[in-house]
């Protein structure tokens, strides 16, 4: 179609002008460069357009890219922040958490010094009954049965069958008891009567949970004659209900009926002291 067109134009040139063939020629020649020349030009120019529309889409991405690598660091950033408040506040916590266990272990060494105290002053006060009372004899015991030191009088030895009436050797034997429980002031004395299962017949007392009190109590007035305090005296009657031995014998009847005597420290002190450590131990701990 350009050809034609072409050819048209320098037709009516010629025609017009009445060019030479030689011109022609020329003309001819000049055009064909151009249009070569306007060829390669589109050529480069249609691959600089496609250069370009791929490094507009190469840029696009690397500003995505660099979008996305910006996000990252910021999130980087602040979670090294965040890092960071919370090793501080773990660190500060597990200061607090040292601190606390300092303190129970603290409480706990006072409570195992206090039970330490208690069990040294407990083996003294055993050590003591067993010189001023006497290890020898067969009718007297002197133990300690869960931390609680005890002195086991047979009933042979402190009253006469079905009576409630103290013997004279009792009351020696109780006068040595009083002279160490004197010599404690911190203790109390609280004493059980205990008898075997033969039922109590002599008419002036129930029965023999009746007789194991009035024995009790019978041991409570001597040792308060002999200077105890009555308010560090407890009489307690147990009747045939907390026997040693079966009642099957003789020999086992004779040994269920006994009278003991335990020495202990104050129980309200001591257990007012436990529970203040266990409450402070408690609040340490909330």
């Amino acid at each position: 179609m350009k050809r034609i067109l072409f050819l048209l134009v320098i037709s009516s040139l010629v025609l017009g002008s009445c060019v030479s063939k030689k011109e022609f020629i020329e003309l001819e020649g000049k055009y064909k460069k151009s249009q070569d020349l306007l060829n390669s030009t589109t050529v480069k120019l249609n691959s600089c357009l496609t250069d370009k529309a791929a490094m507009e889409a190469r840029l696009t991405e690397i500003q995505a890219r660099l979008a996305d690598m910006k996000k990252t660091n910021e999130d980087l950033i602040q979670s090294s922040k965040d890092l960071t408040m919370l090793t501080s506040k773990g660190a500060a916590n597990l200061e607090k958490s040292l601190e606390s266990l300092k303190e129970k272990d603290l409480k706990i060494s006072r409570l195992q010094d206090a039970l330490s105290k208690k069990d040294s002053v407990t083996l003294a006060l055993v050590t003591s009954l067993k010189r001023e009372v006497g290890i020898n004899d067969p009718d007297i015991e002197i133990n300690v049965e869960k931390g609680v030191v005890y002195i086991s009088l047979s009933d042979k030895l402190l009253f006469k069958s079905g009576s409630y009436e103290i013997s004279a050797r009792a009351s020696e034997i109780l006068g040595k008891v009083a002279k160490v429980i004197n010599g404690k002031p911190n203790f109390e004395a609280m004493v059980e009567g205990h008898t075997d299962n033969v039922p109590y017949k002599n008419g002036l007392l129930l029965d023999n949970w009746d007789l194991s009190v009035k024995r009790a109590t019978a041991v409570v007035r001597a040792l308060q004659d002999l200077g105890i305090s009555p308010g560090r005296l407890v009489a307690a009657g147990r009747g045939e209900y907390v026997s040693l031995v079966p009642n099957d014998t003789a020999e086992n009847r004779a040994t269920n009926r006994r009278t003991r005597i335990l020495v202990l420290p104050k129980i309200d002190q001591f257990y007012d002291m436990i529970e203040r450590e266990m409450k402070t131990l408690s609040e340490g701990g909330n």
